[in-house]
């Protein structure tokens, strides 16, 4: 009897470069998509081979029809609380057997992000596996730089942050998303993120992707940063101007240059946008960022 193609098979691995292995011709085939998966597994194998431990609770998912075709993927390595699970497109049917699976394996699962509608199918049933409700904590927007149009310019110039700035990037990446919360008419921590070690920072801005844009004497007041490049595709973030500084042209110049070199440097560029702040949205859509895909940040609360 010949296998079904609907049947959905998930591969759950704790090796990145495994998971890379039986993926990358799929995330390939989408990089700007699956901008998230695969510079985070690319960053955790740069870790494991520099002998940095990931904890044991993440693991990498490859989902396979049933004639073995990969037909999505996603993961688990958020470091935060409550380390939700991160999804990429797949078959509605994979992510309602996803989340019976994580039901099964005994994880507690609080939050899903990813790509619509895997996400609602996953957390919906989750939610009827564990008992709650189904809440959006953020919705969000990917996307991509077309053709680049410069904003009008301002003082100033971008440089290159350096370990010496170390403690000013981790207070604005501190920052960041508190005041991206109050900016989107959130309470300030709701939506739950990342805080960089300082051994994470000094690694990031070791890769020479973390900027500042200065204003005419030389003083720091922005900070954009991007990832490196998987499958060609460089996803940039955070970008951060404190509330003093706001208003005066230094998000766009600076977000402006940074998207310019890297084009410049034969990538393909790409951000996320919290759809909930108009602001943001504004800024990226007059430089010439085109909306890719909708994704949410969903919570399961009892």
């Amino acid at each position: 009897m010949a296998a079904r193609t609907d049947v959905p098979r998930l591969e759950f691995h704790t090796d990145p470069g495994v998971f890379l292995a039986a993926a990358g011709d799929h995330l390939s085939a989408d990089p700007v998509v699956s901008t998230v998966v695969a510079t985070l597994a690319e960053r955790t194998r740069a870790a494991r081979a520099d002998g940095i431990a990931q904890p044991a609770r993440n693991w990498w998912l490859v989902v396979r029809d049933g004639a073995g075709a990969v037909v999505g993927a996603g993961m688990r390595s958020a470091p935060y609380p409550p380390y939700p699970p991160f999804l990429l497109p797949m078959p509605d049917e994979a992510a309602v057997a996803l989340a019976r699976a994580l039901h099964e394996r005994g994880e507690e699962v609080r939050a899903v992000n990813g790509a619509l509608p895997a996400v609602e199918r996953c957390a919906a049933e989750l939610a009827r596996l564990a008992g709650g409700r189904v809440e959006v904590s953020q919705h969000t927007r990917l996307h991509e730089l077309g053709d680049l149009v410069r904003p009008d310019p301002v003082p100033g110039a971008l440089i290159v942050a350096t370990e010496d700035d170390v403690d000013l990037v981790a207070r604005w990446y501190d920052a960041f998303m508190g005041d991206a919360d109050e900016q989107a008419g959130r309470p300030r921590g709701a939506t739950a993120h990342e805080a960089p070690e300082r051994t994470d920072l000094l690694r990031r801005i070791g890769t020479g992707r973390v900027w500042f844009w200065t204003d005419g004497t030389g003083r720091p007041v922005h900070l954009t940063a991007a990832n490196p490049p998987a499958f060609g595709v460089a996803r940039v973030g955070p970008v951060y101007t404190p509330p003093e500084q706001r208003g005066r042209g230094w998000a766009s110049n600076a977000v402006a240059e940074v998207s310019r070199r890297l084009q410049a440097g034969g990538e393909r560029v790409c951000l996320y946008t919290d759809q909930a702040n108009p602001t943001s949205n504004k800024i990226y859509a007059n430089l010439g960022y085109r909306p890719v895909v909708d994704m949410a940040n969903l919570v399961i609360v009892p």
